[in-house]
């Protein structure tokens, strides 16, 4: 992996998130498990680099976890060099591990649209790439009708009819390294955090959702 990139120039940053890997592979996942009385539920999307997807996740009531990982692709245990290079098909996923009684899964689908452009084929601004594809996994028939439907409502009211995120059945999710686990928390200095998820943090406190507004 190349070193870190931040560059400063006339106030503006452009650096992708693949050639950003932290330089202490040996940091622990700081999300804790949730309790044994809990019932939970889980979600696996992408929407571009996945520290960003967990970061705005993380923010929401009723997520009790989220776990940066891949999904789709072709290699077994996928190593992030090599899914950075998009050979083995894999995205950068999240998988949000949420309580049900607090949050829902419609509303978490619904922010999906909020926290991403889901009208860029395989790329989110700086990042591009098919690792980086928009995509939305479901396990059940009726998980799939659920984002059908959120999908197409906001393909209609937001986004003028251009959303091309892929919506596939559940595959194999695989954890990403554990030096990718809560990577914003523990690297709020870090260059691709400044310059690209504190902005995009900043504004998604201010999202009903995460005000605890949620339907």
């Amino acid at each position: 992996m190349r070193p870190l990139l931040a560059l400063l120039s006339l106030g503006f940053f452009a650096m992708s998130s693949c050639n950003n890997a932290p330089s202490d592979p040996e940091a622990q996942n700081g999300a804790a498990p949730a309790p044994a009385s809990v019932r939970t539920e889980a979600l696996v999307l992408g929407g571009g680099c996945f520290w960003c997807v967990e970061a705005a996740y993380e923010l929401v009531p009723g997520v009790l976890a989220a776990e940066s990982g891949y999904a789709g692709g072709k290699r077994p245990n996928p190593t992030y060099e090599q899914v950075c290079t998009g050979v083995t098909g894999h995205a950068e996923v999240v998988k949000i591990t949420f309580d049900p009684a607090q949050v829902s899964r419609a509303d978490l689908v619904d922010f999906f649209w909020d926290i991403h452009d889901p009208t860029t084929l395989n790329r989110q601004g700086a990042d591009v790439g098919t690792q980086y594809r928009s995509v939305i996994y479901y396990a059940t028939p009726e998980e799939k009708a659920l984002i059908d439907a959120s999908l197409a409502k906001a393909n209609a009211e937001s986004w003028g009819g251009k959303i091309v995120t892929e919506v596939s059945a559940l595959p194999e999710f695989y954890p990403a390294e554990d030096y990718h686990q809560d990577y914003y928390k523990k690297n709020p200095s870090a260059g691709y955090c400044r310059a690209v998820i504190k902005p995009k943090i900043d504004k998604l406190k201010k999202a009903p959702l995460v005000q605890g507004a949620g339907s």
